[in-house]
Formats: structure tokens, sequence, C-alpha cells
């Protein structure tokens, strides 16, 4: 078999990989396909973070479409963290051409196994599911959904949106391992509720991102549309899921990707992944 058709079938799995996982778990998967681009695909550290911001695009409109016929999520929150988002995430690709990648790599991974904390501690307190009754059961009671006629609720949507924005063009990825854990603990958003919603911001906030980075001449586009053609249905595949894991189990899987994910880019900036 020719390498270069190996290269796209291996493209093609990967991305089915990633967007399973971003549908499951409400993320864009750049936090896998950076590093995964640096090692597998040799990209330099601008073109894995260029290319991976083009796949979450159309991997995320597939999950967030799934998610809003399936009605695990709340449109008007991801519209609103969206917009903050993509008001700052062209700021980010800008900031990574002034500075150094190891900085905000460092700060990503801070932030990321914070989050992976939390998650563990929620996860700790949640009952195990009994007689085939979900945990999610158990959360209903933890704490109200926000009150989308307050005008202070979608400041704190936009401002979440904002700081993730910033981030995800910096880094290349969507921002969901920061969106979700805030959408949980200052919206007061269920997991279940969280996590599509943070798909139906990433696919917003990612565009002018993307945009500039085409511009600036980084993407990698036959490397990224070949991740798309499997990230796209695996997205729906993951989205789909979702709704048959329990909470407890969500958010401790959730909490084991943000580790994995915090590793991997603490070993890559080490210079371990190429």
């Amino acid at each position: 078999m020719d390498i270069s058709l190996i290269l796209l079938v291996a493209s093609v799995a990967v991305g089915l990989f990633v967007g399973v996982f971003s549908g499951l778990i409400g993320v864009g998967g750049g936090t896998i396909l950076v590093p995964a681009f640096r090692l597998l695909y040799g990209l330099d550290p601008l073109a894995a973070t260029a290319t991976s911001l083009l796949t979450i695009i159309p991997t995320s409109v597939s999950g967030a479409i799934t998610h809003i016929r399936n009605k695990s999520c709340i449109p008007a929150v991801g519209v609103a963290a969206g917009l903050g988002g993509a008001c700052t995430s062209w700021m980010g690709v800008w900031l990574a051409d002034l500075s150094p990648a190891w900085c905000v790599m460092a700060a990503a991974a801070a932030v990321i196994f914070y989050s992976a904390y939390n998650m563990f501690k929620k996860a700790a307190a949640l009952k195990k599911p009994k007689d085939g009754q979900a945990a999610s059961a158990k959360t209903a009671n933890e704490k109200p959904v926000l009150d989308l006629a307050e005008k202070s609720s979608y400041v704190k949507m936009v401002a979440i949106g904002a700081a993730a924005g910033v981030i995800s063009g910096y880094v290349g990825v969507g921002g969901g391992f920061i969106m979700v854990p805030l959408f949980l603990s200052v919206l007061g958003l269920p997991m279940k509720k969280a996590s599509g919603t943070s798909l139906i911001a990433v696919c917003i906030l990612a565009v002018p991102a993307t945009v500039m980075q085409f511009m600036l001449g980084n993407v990698h586009l036959l490397v990224g549309l070949a991740v798309v053609a499997g990230s796209i249905p695996g997205a729906a595949i993951g989205a789909r899921l979702q709704s048959r894991v329990p909470e407890r189990t969500l958010r401790l899987t959730f909490a084991c990707f943000l580790l994995v994910a915090g590793a991997l880019l603490l070993v890559r900036e080490a210079g371990l992944l190429g």
C-alpha cells in the first residue's frame, strides 16, 4: 500500500477517535490533535495549532447538531459564550507570534490539571447509580441552572467564552477544557448539558482564529481535511453515546481526558514529542 494512502487512512482513524471524544465530552479535540500533529506528522508548532483549529470547527458543528437534536445542550449559553470567544480567539493567534509557545503551554497545562482535580472531586461526591437509576438524578439538586432572563448571566457566559477564546487561538484547542468546568461551577449547568453547550461555543469561537491562521499560511489543509473526514461522523456518534453514559462516569471520563491532555502538553513542550 502506498505510504500516502496509509497516512490518509490513519488520519481518518485519528479523526474518528477525536470526533467520538469530542461529541462525548464536549471538547473540540485540539488537546489531542496538537500533540498528534507534532508527533505523527512532524508539523511545526504553528502548523500543528493552526491545523488543529481547522479540524475543530466541523468536528464541533457535527457534535453540536446532534446535541441540539437530543436537547442535551443549552443553545443560548453556547452562542453567548461562542460570540465572546470569537472576539478574542484571533488575539490568541496574534499572541502566539509574539511569545514562546512554552509560556501558554505551561499555563494551559496548569488550568487542565486544576480542572481535572475539580472533576474528580465532583465525581467522588456523586453516588454510583443503583437499579438502573442514572447518577445524574443525584446532581439535579446540586445547584439550580442559571436564569437566562438575567443580564448578569449573559455577562458570565461571554466572559467564559472570551477566556476560552484566547487560549483556543494561542494553543490550537477548542477551549472546552476551560468552558465545561466553568459552565458547571459558575453557571450551574449539569454535566450533560455543559458538554453539549461547550461544542456550540467551540464551533463559533474557533472561526476567527482559523481565518487568521489561514491568512498567515500556517494551516496544512490536506492533513486537516483527512482528519475531518473521520471527526465529523465520530462527533455525531459520541454525542449520541453521551446520553447513555451516567453522569458520574462522564465526569470521571472527562477528568481522565484532562489529565492525559495536560500530560501531553507538558511532554510535548519538554521536546519528547518532536
